[in-house]
């Protein structure tokens, strides 16, 4: 279903105008996140998500909608995966927790037009040549067993190319100036350490996008549903990660489950022709896989205690 460029502008215009809400009134200033406050944007940004989906239901029908409340929720799956690294990047630079806030909010603008151009030239492979949902399933297969296999995430911000290339080129201060990302030195303008954290963060995204927008493929082609619950599931994830930045290290099951999540998706992809999986169905697998996971996880820590084996993994700089 073609959708109006006067819709699109206005989902974009409201995406916009929250963010605006968010930096320029309630975050003007910068400070440390509170858990309270963060446990409230999130609640928001959730029902935000949830009364759009409703909107798609009686817009689009249910069909429409279980399909966006299925890529919501790989979504939102998939990037509490992108919080481990987030929390090992701010503790890698010794990012003031006053600070971080302001890195994640431009970070998460960069990626929603890093994800706008990725889902158009996903949309348009697709559209053009049918044979690349077979190449996506096969990647994501892969991811899958890769992710399950793997033993923990590692940032090394000094083999990052984009930062490599940028320090080539700009001078940057070995200090911290405030929440500014450029300051100016003797006359010379010169970027801080907080817009090389920015970088960092940016160019993560762009790796988690390569999973995550071929999994949501796999539930709906529509571009619109794929980018609207992509974009609710990024604009929670500031928020979410000042709630879970001292817990992250008790989900225990996380990356089992996203594991299972992407091969599950890859193997939808590559059987498509001959069935196609009811959109219901994947829903209730995912759902019902992050439940085990996080039911798990949390029996597993109260097991374990405070106590417990994880507690010296904390990330150094995750305290929000």
């Amino acid at each position: 279903m073609e959708v109006s460029p006067f819709i699109w502008a206005g989902f974009i215009v409201f995406v916009l105008a929250m963010l605006a809400l968010d930096l320029g009134v309630f975050n003007r200033k910068a400070h440390a996140i509170t858990m309270k406050e963060a446990g409230i944007w999130t609640a928001v940004w959730i029902s935000l998500a949830l009364v759009f989906n409703v909107v798609i239901y009686f817009w689009r029908g249910q069909t429409a909608a279980l399909e966006f409340l299925t890529g919501y929720l790989i979504e939102k799956a998939l990037s509490v995966d992108n919080l481990f690294v987030f929390a090992l990047i701010f503790g890698m630079f010794a990012v003031p927790a006053r600070f971080q806030h302001r890195v994640l909010f431009w970070g998460v603008l960069g990626a929603l037009i890093m994800r706008a151009i990725f889902i158009g030239a996903g949309a348009a492979l697709l559209d053009r040549f049918h044979w690349m949902i077979y190449v996506m399933g096969a990647f994501l297969i892969f991811t899958g067993i890769k992710l399950a296999v793997q033993k923990e995430t590692e940032v090394h911000p000094d083999r990052n190319p984009l930062v490599r290339l940028f320090s080539k080129f700009f001078p940057v201060t070995p200090n911290y100036h405030g929440e500014s990302f450029f300051v100016r030195l003797n006359g010379a303008l010169v970027a801080t350490p907080l817009f090389i954290v920015l970088l960092v963060v940016e160019s993560t995204d762009v790796v988690f996008a390569v999973d995550s927008i071929p999994a949501i493929f796999a539930v709906t082609t529509d571009p619109f549903l794929v980018y609207t619950s992509n974009v609710f599931a990024i604009l929670g994830l500031r928020s979410l990660y000042f709630l879970l930045a001292g817990a992250l290290d008790k989900f225990y099951y996380l990356k089992p489950a996203l594991a299972i999540i992407l091969s599950f998706v890859g193997v939808k992809m590559l059987v498509s022709s001959l069935y196609k999986i009811p959109v219901g169905v994947s829903l209730g697998v995912i759902a019902g896989v992050l439940t085990v996971a996080i039911v798990g996880s949390l029996v597993r820590a109260k097991r374990l205690g405070d106590g417990g084996e994880s507690s010296e993994n904390v990330p150094e700089g995750a305290e929000a």
